[in-house]
């Protein structure tokens, strides 16, 4: 209010100031309009008062609304804390009560859960699911429900394991998809089930693969090695017989098991390729080279105890063959002594018996080194196991498994080498010595006929 006083003051000093060089007329129009600026200053500075105080009147008023809806809310506060101590108080009552009545429900809850699970598990693991899919989802669910079962799911459940046990009993024939040996999916192939025990299609052995992941059932593939060849017949007789039919089938037992550990079984051509290692094919060779010697040989002596059979029943020489060149020694000296003939006669004999001996002893010597060469591999073997031992221990076995498997192979090959041998050269030897039994038998004949005249 001061300042604006001041302030017209001033105008009202200046105005004057520039009115006394002026006329004196317009004095009053000054005066008017100082008159004029003070009313409407007063007027608003009525106004700003007025305002104010309406402003401070209703803040006062928000204040009191605020304060009045705290304390409300403060009210409304303690009622619901009062509500839910009442609330957990008749919960845990409820509770109390719900487990008093649940009573043998609440073990028959677990029991069906645990039921679930190994259901669960036997059918994953069982080939019927191949031909009744879908029965893992529900029983997956009902292993992991939190609440109890209800009358239908508990009847299912029922159901799904009696089925089971039915379908493990039958034989019977369907269409799903597998996986071939290359990996591809046959859809719609016609497979021969029995029970849980083995599935075949096309003539070959199946396999049941387990579900991995998220993958809700498992699936049937087919193997790219398949069992012996007289198991595979078993299966092509099998698909083949009719209905009522009563046919020889090899069946596993342990679900597949058995039948992955024989199809993963090394042939001996891969034990000597992966096992055996140098001294095993050294061996084989060996042991080819010896029969081939010992088939020669026998064929040899074969020919020539035919021979001397039927020079046996003539009485004219032939020198075609061993007892006939030797009979020929008599027929070309008829007029030597009995001394003489008869060293001539041995002299013959000695000439026979050498073809007739021929590739015996390298045959002997096969059959000493074969073992020894087995035993040589062996040692080698055990080194290789020994290093493995000492570079990683003794915690993995696989490590050491090279190292003994070669040692056991080249072991069994020099032995299989050397034992056919051994009896083919025994053979071979006594039927030499028979035949020369013979040649000695005539020729001592021949000399007691000269000794006599």
């Amino acid at each position: 209010m001061k300042k604006s006083l001041i302030a017209i003051a001033v105008i009202g000093l200046s105005a004057i100031s520039g009115l006394a060089i002026g006329q004196a007329g317009g004095l009053d129009q000054l005066l008017e309009q100082v008159r004029r600026a003070a009313q409407t200053e007063g007027q608003v500075n009525q106004q700003r008062e007025q305002e104010f105080r309406n402003q401070r009147d209703r803040q006062r008023q928000l204040l009191a609304q605020a304060r009045a809806q705290l304390a409300a809310e403060e009210r409304r506060s303690d009622e619901l804390k009062n509500e839910f101590d009442n609330n957990e108080r008749a919960l845990a009552d409820l509770e109390t009560v719900l487990q008093e009545r649940m009573g043998n429900l609440g073990e028959m809850f677990g029991v069906v859960r645990q039921v679930a699970g190994d259901a669960r598990g036997q059918f994953e693991n069982s080939i019927i699911s191949a031909q009744i899919p879908g029965r893992s989802p529900f029983l997956r669910e009902l292993q992991e429900r939190k609440a109890l079962p209800n009358i239908s799911e508990l009847r299912r459940l029922w159901f799904e394991i009696q089925r089971e046990i039915t379908e493990q009993g039958k034989v019977v024939e369907f269409t799903a998809d597998i996986l071939d040996s290359n990996g591809e999916l046959q859809r719609g192939r016609t497979i021969e089930r029995i029970g849980v025990f083995n599935a075949v299609s096309g003539g070959k052995f199946l396999q049941w693969q387990e579900p991995e992941g998220t993958q809700t059932d498992g699936r049937l593939y087919e193997q790219k090695r398949q069992p012996a060849a007289r198991f595979l017949s078993q299966v092509e007789n099998f698909e083949n017989a009719g209905a009522g039919s009563v046919v020889p089938m090899a069946v596993d037992f342990s679900r597949g098991a058995i039948l992955r550990l024989v199809v993963e079984t090394k042939t001996w051509g891969e034990r000597v390729e992966e096992d055996g290692g140098p001294v095993g094919f050294v061996i084989v060779g060996l042991g080819i080279v010896g029969l081939l010697l010992a088939f020669f040989r026998a064929i040899v002596l074969a020919i020539k105890g035919m021979k001397m059979k039927s020079q046996l029943k003539s009485d004219t020489p032939d020198p075609g063959n061993p007892l006939g060149r030797v009979m020929q020694v008599y027929t070309d000296n008829p007029d030597a002594d009995v001394e003489t003939l008869e060293l001539k006669l041995d002299e013959a004999i000695l000439r026979e018996t050498g073809p007739m001996e021929a590739g015996l002893s390298l045959l002997k010597v096969m059959y000493v080194v074969a073992p020894l060469l087995g035993l040589l591999g062996t040692v080698v073997g055990m080194i290789g196991t020994f290093q493995a031992i000492t570079l990683f221990g003794t915690g993995d076995p696989k490590m050491m498994a090279g190292g003994i498997s070669q040692a056991l192979v080249t072991t069994v090959l020099g032995l299989v080498v050397a034992i056919p041998l051994t009896l083919i050269h025994s053979i071979l030897a006594a039927r030499a010595r028979r035949m020369i039994h013979i040649l000695e038998e005539q020729a001592a004949g021949i000399v007691a006929m000269m000794a006599e005249r």
